[in-house]
């Protein structure tokens, strides 16, 4: 059982997913602090005289009910940022590697089909032919008989 678990944790894709996820959030730590920094105060000053940001209280004086379309909005920005940077620095590169892959694949395989048929496969040949062509002329004569 303990052996398994190993060679599980010790998979390639285990580590990398690992890895990623690590990377992940050390970028999404960086990510958020530029919205927080940066993108927040820009969408906090098209809001009103207040400085709560773009949104409005549904009650007023009461906190709990600030509606902050400033946080979605920085939320959607933080999403496009990530999903950009995740495909172009992880997926375009990707699908490179892949398609350069299926073009080498596909070399061999066209060189291993025009390869030329090895002596024992043409001398197999050569007697299947002579055997059909022997076994048919006996097939003929026991007719004519």
């Amino acid at each position: 059982m303990l052996k398994g678990f190993k060679d599980f944790i010790l998979r390639g894709n285990v580590v990398e997913l690992a890895v990623a996820v690590v990377i992940g959030s050390a970028f999404t730590a960086i990510v958020t602090a530029f919205s927080d920094h940066l993108i927040n105060p820009m969408i906090a000053s098209l809001g009103g005289a207040d400085v709560s940001g773009l949104g409005f209280y549904i009650r007023q004086g009461n906190e709990a009910t600030f509606m902050d379309f400033g946080a979605v909005l920085t939320a959607a920005i933080n999403f496009l940022i990530v999903a950009a940077i995740v495909y172009f620095i992880l997926i375009v590169p990707m699908n490179k590697l892949d398609e350069l892959q299926r073009r080498r694949k596909g070399v061999e395989e066209k060189a291993e089909d025009e390869a030329p048929a090895s002596i024992e496969a043409e001398l197999l040949t050569e007697i299947r032919d002579l055997l059909r062509k022997q076994n048919g002329e006996t097939a003929i004569q026991q007719d004519l008989n």
